[in-house]
């Protein structure tokens, strides 16, 4: 990405400004899209970015945090930088670290300041952000432990409003904070400043909201084990900060992103007060910012290049915004809604309705239209995951007599409850008991002490030992394999990859690397596949289904080169976990009938350990099978509202 000129200024700033300042589309270098300018009273109050690689937006940030670090140093003064925990700015503190390492960049001049800690919360707890900080970023720089300024979660309460005004002077005797490195959360919070954080806030314990608790729920490994309260720095400590970066990524930060940006300033929404300062920046990737006025509905801003995938666009919104069927949609519509420059391309609202609805008629395709006698691999980042996002079409592919293998990417292990165990070693001991007559005894007995011992004693959030996460895993191979059986596979259709980036036993995994490209890139030069799915699905809360892509697409580079590029197989985008593909934006749609989508349901019913409360549900409480009803059901009423065939549901697809 261009820098903007002078090394004081924040790289893209100029350019995020002119986003909002500029008519005509603009381009954001790493992003595929073409984001129109706003003109006239924006609507983006803070500067924004749209860099859809993760890397190159760790990069920008990386570079200009590194850039201010060599300033202050040649001129013999610290940096005092305020930092953030969470798997957003990890990619920031990895390329830090390879800057170090790489490049000389010497951190033995800058004096940090995080912005939170759990309360209450030891040190060395796993969940602790002081763990976090060491563990990420400061153990592997040569910074001065002394320089490290992280709020103590391990007080007593009577000593945390001392300890609290105590790091505020310390803030102020640095000097004050010359980079501040943010987060948000859903609720808007920035740090842990919860709905109704006033502007004057600073340093204090604060309760943390129910949304926050339930986010945070699957690093604790349950709800009811993440701490009530946390001390954070106040909205002002932030506002103090001389230039603020803020980071969103993935499309369920979409809608907070958008009312942070582009809505007014609310207490309700603490990452609104930023509207209010002079030198922010956010950062975001396309996913978190479909939302935007400029990527959601361009044309309200100001003039645009139409093309038909923006046409099609413009014209479901329309449509679902006067209520009628696209073929019933009048040039008084499109008046009404700043879309003449549309009906004057195409010379009237006719031309114009009938393209679109054709567009999108041409995308649903049953199975006689489907792929026949291939080789298909199905990438399913969780063993769960090819029956939840593509039941439907998977079941297709069998019945068209395709070559299919399901590639289970990660164990999924630690999505098994702790009681789900317990009640797998009771079955295998009265098994081992009643009807092997003891042959194996003495291995089941000794696995099941060890197994129940362990159990006893775990704590919240502490890793398995390996043989719990052996039975995890095996649990999970289990119901996939039954799972596939409903669609009329079989045991020989799986392949169960395990991933080494996901075997670290915890929430947050290790960086995707040579091992886990080398695993992919070996299954597709054995199986030569024609057509490969992959997860697409950027909703998924805790990054998985990305990694498992970003896996999948350096393997592809690396085995479909020169020669070999003839025989890329084409990549079927899925959704459907989180949610789905809008009709829009897919390139083919599936209907499903009721009996195709009730197996389907039978299908994710198989995986029991997933079953009735998920470990790790996100946001919506709902089981699986009841958001995979909902979802491909709605998809298929859209479609008829539109006025295009009426299906009983429906799964979307992009094919890349």
């Amino acid at each position: 990405m261009s820098q903007a000129s002078g090394s004081s200024a924040a790289p893209d700033v100029t350019q995020a400004r002119a986003l909002n300042t500029s008519g005509g589309p603009v381009r954001v270098e790493g992003s595929p899209f073409v984001h129109a300018g706003v003109t006239g009273t924006a609507r983006e109050r803070i500067p924004t970015v749209i860099i859809d690689e993760h890397g190159a937006m760790a990069r920008v940030v990386a570079e200009r945090i590194a850039t201010l670090m060599r300033e202050r140093s040649a001129a013999g003064r610290p940096l005092v930088l305020g930092l953030a925990t969470g798997s957003t700015p990890i990619g920031v503190y990895r390329e830090l670290i390879r800057m170090h390492r790489e490049e000389g960049l010497s951190f033995r001049h800058v004096i940090s300041f995080n912005l939170d800690e759990y309360y209450p919360m030891q040190p060395d707890n796993i969940h602790s952000y002081h763990r976090f900080m060491w563990e990420n970023l400061f153990s592997h720089v040569d910074i001065d432990a002394a320089n490290v300024n992280i709020p103590d979660g391990s007080l007593a309460r009577a000593d945390v409003d001392t300890a609290c005004a105590a790091y505020e002077a310390k803030i102020a005797a640095a000097g004050g904070i010359d980079f501040q490195l943010l987060g948000i959360g859903k609720t808007g919070h920035i740090g842990f400043n919860e709905p109704g954080s006033g502007e004057q806030s600073r340093t204090r314990l604060v309760h943390l909201d129910t949304i926050t608790r339930r986010d945070a729920a699957a690093d604790f490994f349950g709800e009811e084990n993440v701490p009530r309260e946390a001390i954070t720095m106040g909205i002002a400590t932030i506002m103090g900060a001389r230039e603020i970066a803020i980071l969103a990524t993935g499309e369920h930060k979409s809608g907070i992103v958008r009312r942070s940006v582009e809505g007014e300033i609310d207490r309700a929404v603490a990452a609104t007060f930023l509207q209010r300062h002079a030198n922010t920046t956010f950062y975001v990737d396309d996913a978190a910012a479909v939302d935007l006025t400029r990527v959601a509905t361009p044309w309200l801003l100001d003039e645009v290049i139409w093309g038909d995938a923006l046409m099609v666009r413009a014209v479901t919104w329309l449509a679902a915004k006067c209520n009628k069927a696209i073929l019933k949609l009048t040039l008084h519509d499109y008046a009404e809604n700043q879309l003449t420059s549309l009906v004057a391309r195409h010379g009237s609202p006719g031309a114009v309705n009938g393209l679109v609805f054709n567009m999108l008629g041409a995308k649903i395709r049953g199975k006689s239209k489907l792929p026949r006698g291939l080789k298909v691999i199905c990438f399913s980042p969780h063993p769960d995951d090819d029956v939840i996002s593509m039941g439907g079409i998977l079941r297709k592919f069998v019945e068209n007599e395709n070559a299919m293998t399901v590639a289970y990417m990660t164990s999924g292990n630690i999505a098994v409850f702790d009681h789900d165990v317990r009640r797998y070693m009771d079955f295998l001991v009265r098994l081992d008991r009643e009807h092997v007559g003891g042959s194996g005894g003495a291995n089941v007995q000794r696995l099941a002490e060890t197994v129940h011992s362990f159990l006893q004693r775990k704590q919240p959030g502490e890793v398995d030992i390996a043989e719990v996460q052996d039975l995890k895993r095996i649990i999970r191979e289990s119901e996939a394999v039954s799972g596939i059986e409903v669609m009329g596979l079989s045991d020989a259709n799986a392949r169960f990859l395990n991933l080494p980036f996901y075997q670290t036993g915890k929430v947050r995994k290790d960086p995707i690397g040579p091992a886990d490209v080398a695993i992919v890139a070996a299954l597709l030069r054995e199986l030569e596949p024609d057509l490969i799915f992959v997860a697409g699905d950027l909703s998924d809360p805790h990054g998985t289904h990305r990694m498992c892509k970003e896996a999948i697409d350096r393997a592809v580079a690396e085995v479909y080169t020169g020669s070999a590029a003839a025989r890329r197989p084409e990549i079927w985008l899925y959704r459907g976990a989180w949610q789905e593909w809008p009709v829009t934006e897919a390139t083919v749609l599936v209907p499903l009938s009721q009996e195709e989508l009730t197996l389907k349901i039978q299908a994710i019913f198989k995986h029991q350990s997933q079953k009735d409360s998920a470990p790790f549900p996100g946001q919506d409480e709902r089981e699986f099978w009841q958001r995979v009803e909902q979802r491909n059901k709605t998809t298929a009423r859209q479609l008829d509202q539109l006025g295009l065939a009426e299906y009983f549901a429906m799964e979307a697809y992009v094919i890349a």
